[in-house]
C-alpha cells in the first residue's frame, strides 16, 4: 500500500467543458472513488471534480494516519493506505480527474446534459453522482481562553500524522468515534493517553470503547477542559469535574479536540434539489428530484439512513449502475455477476 495520500492528476483542472462525459462524480473521498470505479465498470465516459487538491476526501484532509475499523474487507486499516487502494481501484479505468476546484452551480438542461460550473471552468454530462461527503466543514471550536493561540504548537483540531506524538503526553476531548478511534490507536506509542467527556453517555463504537476502557487510557468521564497552558508550547490543562467543580492540573504536550465538526452544504442547496436537515434526498435508486442527477454517501438522506463508509460504497454501486439505465434505458442496472450460469 502507498505510503502517501494519492495527489495524482489524470485529468487537468478546469479542463474538458468542451466533452461530454456519461457521468461526472462531485467528490474524490471513498464514495466518490467506488461510484468511478463502477462507472468504469459499465464503460461509461466518467470525470471526478473535488475541491481538494488530492484525492480521498475527509479521510486523506483530515486523518491519513487514523485506523479505520468498520471496512468490509480489513480488520483494520490506515486511512491513507484506504484511500491509496480506493484510488487505485478507479484510476485503473482512466477517468479524467480534476482536482482543487469547487463546483459552485448544477444545472440540467432541456437536451439532457448537465452543466456544471466550477471556480475554473465548465463541465458537461449526461448524468451527476454527488459524493460530497457532508459539504464544506469546519471543526467546532473549544470555547476556552488561548486555545486558538496554540493550536499547531501542541493543540490540534485534526491529526494529519502521528510520528510526533511518539513519546507525548496526550489528553484528548471527546465522546465520540474520533476521541475513542485516536484513543486507541495513540496510546501504545504515547508516554501517557488521558480521554475527557464531558458526561458518561459515549458516542463511539461499543467495541471501541470497551477495548479503550480496558486499556491503559486514562478516561475521566464528567470532566471537561477549563484553560490551556505554556507560552510558546502546551505545557499542561486544567480539566474539571463538571458534577463537583474539583479542578485537576495535567501535565501534557499534545491536546486533541475531538469535539465534532460545524457543516454547510454551501453553493449545493442554490441547485434545486431536496434538502432534508442539511442533506440532499434520494430515492431507493440514489436518484435526487432532478433528472439524472444521483446522491451518494453522507451527502444524501433516506428513511434509515447510516452514514457509514461502508453505506457510502453501496449507494455509490447503486448510483453509478443507475446512472448507466438513465444514459442507456436498454442497459440492465444490475448486469449480473461473472459466476452466473449463462
Amino acid at each position: 500500500m502507498a505510503d502517501d495520500v494519492v495527489t495524482a492528476e489524470t485529468g487537468h483542472a478546469g479542463g474538458g467543458g468542451g466533452d461530454v462525459f456519461d457521468v461526472t462524480i462531485i467528490g474524490g473521498g471513498p464514495t466518490g472513488l467506488f461510484a468511478a470505479f463502477y462507472a468504469g465498470m459499465r464503460q461509461m465516459k466518467t470525470k471526478i471534480i473535488d475541491s481538494l487538491p488530492q484525492l480521498g476526501g475527509q479521510l486523506a484532509a483530515l486523518y491519513p494516519e487514523k485506523y479505520i475499523y468498520d471496512v468490509g474487507g480489513f480488520p483494520r486499516i490506515l486511512a491513507k493506505d484506504l484511500v491509496a487502494t480506493m484510488s487505485e481501484q478507479a484510476l485503473q479505468y482512466e477517468p479524467t480527474v480534476c482536482l482543487d476546484e469547487k463546483v459552485t452551480g448544477l444545472t440540467p438542461d432541456g437536451d439532457g446534459i448537465v452543466t456544471l460550473t466550477t471556480d475554473k471552468g465548465v463541465h458537461r454530462s449526461r448524468t451527476v453522482v454527488i459524493a460530497a461527503g457532508v459539504g464544506a466543514f469546519l471543526p467546532r471550536k473549544m470555547d476556552v481562553p488561548r486555545v486558538d493561540e496554540l493550536v499547531g504548537k501542541g493543540i490540534q483540531y485534526f491529526v494529519t500524522e502521528t510520528a510526533h506524538l511518539a513519546g507525548k503526553r496526550i489528553v484528548i476531548v471527546g465522546g465520540g468515534d474520533s476521541a475513542f478511534d485516536w484513543a486507541l490507536g495513540l496510546h501504545e506509542k504515547a508516554a501517557s493517553c488521558m480521554l475527557i467527556h464531558r458526561s458518561d453517555k459515549f458516542r463511539a463504537h461499543e467495541d471501541t470503547i470497551l477495548k479503550v476502557l480496558q486499556s491503559p487510557v486514562d478516561v475521566r468521564r464528567f470532566h471537561e477542559l477549563k484553560a490551556v497552558h505554556g507560552e510558546d508550547r502546551l505545557e499542561g490543562v486544567t480539566i474539571f469535574d463538571n458534577r463537583t467543580g474539583e479542578e485537576f492540573y495535567v501535565e501534557c504536550d499534545s491536546l486533541l479536540l475531538n469535539i465534532g465538526f460545524l457543516t454547510n452544504l454551501g453553493p449545493i442547496k442554490e441547485w434545486g434539489l431536496e434538502i432534508d436537515k442539511n442533506a440532499v434526498r434520494v430515492n431507493s435508486t440514489m436518484q435526487t428530484n432532478l433528472p439524472g442527477v444521483y446522491a451518494a454517501g453522507d451527502i444524501c438522506t433516506y428513511v434509515g439512513k447510516l452514514k457509514l463508509i461502508a453505506t457510502g460504497v453501496g449507494e455509490a454501486g447503486t448510483a453509478a449502475n443507475f446512472a448507466k439505465t438513465f444514459i442507456d434505458p436498454a442497459a440492465k442496472a444490475f448486469p449480473g455477476h461473472s459466476s452466473d450460469m449463462k
